[in-house]
């Protein structure tokens, strides 16, 4: 049984997103763009993008690279600020002033594991040091012995030795890297953790150890997760509720189940065909054909149409909405349609 289904489909929402954009300026220097004649270019990172997390799910954010999957979890933790649109963490809004002004109440509930857990550790701090980082910036602890002690804790809980505490990062192994990492996450009692691929830099079955590892403290500590990945299986091991992302927006949203069993969206289903096929079916599969849009000067309409087997002329002059069909919320106009 998921977190979905024990929790109810009441579940209240712990994390809300509504109409996210972040667009970054990546123009030349103004001088050159004078002499040279060239506009301004604005990348469209997260182009309105709306979703909801119950309390105690995992939402998997799925996409090829460079769809804006990190750009979401690096403003809903306030590593960017957006460009517009709201988000709303347990019924109130976070955005860079409220951050500020709520930082000891809402920052502390919510942490980010990152994808490469090396690049961001102190080389030359102790993981001791790394994991009580955090600890003694929101003043959670009070004396050594007590900064000890939950550091001891928190490495015994994600599956390591208190006496590891002692070691540099450098002297363990991928894996072991990424369980610091979710340690000093968990060293501020967060529910909300956001998790942009952390098991994309392992092997496949220290995968396997790292994702069994979140979803036991999931289900211990009650915890929530954003999870981001570019890699099915995970997501379909790990998630509740699943969104497909393309050049910026969600193209469909459904639960795990009606999304591997019923994808409707052209692109989540050449996403599918991209899986191997460990069954030996011999059933026909479609690559995903053709490249990525430039996000700078994306196509009109739908962003997919040019790679769409489906694509019909409104295609190319409105971008559909996400809406309601078959239990998933979906963006295409040949779904509307019923050209599937």
């Amino acid at each position: 049984m998921t977190n979905a289904e024990s929790n109810g489909a009441t579940s209240p929402s712990l994390l809300e997103v509504q109409g996210l954009y972040k667009y970054f300026d990546v123009s030349r220097p103004w001088l050159r763009r004078i002499l040279t004649g060239q506009p301004r270019m604005i990348l469209k990172a997260v182009d309105g993008v709306s979703f909801k997390i119950r309390r105690g799910e995992t939402f998997g954010l799925v996409g090829e690279s460079g769809c804006g999957k990190s750009t979401i979890a690096r403003v809903v933790v306030g590593l960017y600020d957006q460009t517009r649109g709201e988000i709303l963490f347990n019924g109130r809004p976070m955005n860079a002033r409220s951050r500020k002004e709520k930082q000891a109440r809402d920052d502390c509930r919510m942490h980010m594991i990152f994808q490469d857990p090396f690049a961001s550790m102190d080389p030359r701090w102790r993981v001791r040091n790394i994991i009580a980082e955090p600890i003694k910036a929101f003043n959670l602890a009070k004396g050594r012995a007590a900064f000890q002690q939950q550091v001891a804790e928190l490495l015994v809980q994600v599956g390591l030795s208190a006496r590891d505490g002692e070691k540099y990062p450098h002297e363990f192994s991928g894996g072991q890297r990424q369980r610091i990492s979710i340690a000093r996450a968990l060293s501020m009692n967060p529910d909300f953790l956001v998790c942009d691929e952390p098991t994309s830099a392992l092997d496949v079955s220290v995968q396997a150890q790292i994702l069994n590892l979140m979803k036991e403290l999931q289900r211990r500590l009650e915890l929530t997760y954003l999870f981001i990945s570019h890699n099915l299986a995970v997501i379909h091991h790990i998630s509740d509720q699943v969104g497909v992302m393309y050049l910026g927006r969600l193209c469909e949203v459904a639960d795990k189940r009606t999304l591997f069993g019923r994808p409707q969206h052209p692109y989540t289903r050449l996403l599918l065909d991209t899986v191997p096929d460990l069954d030996i079916t011999g059933s026909r599969r479609q690559p995903v054909a053709g490249e990525v849009p430039n996000p700078i000067n994306p196509p009109p309409g739908c962003a997919f149409h040019p790679r769409c087997p489906l694509a019909f002329e409104p295609c190319s002059i409105d971008a559909p909405r996400l809406r309601p069909s078959e239990g998933a919320m979906v963006a295409c106009h040949a779904v509307e349609k019923n050209q599937r």
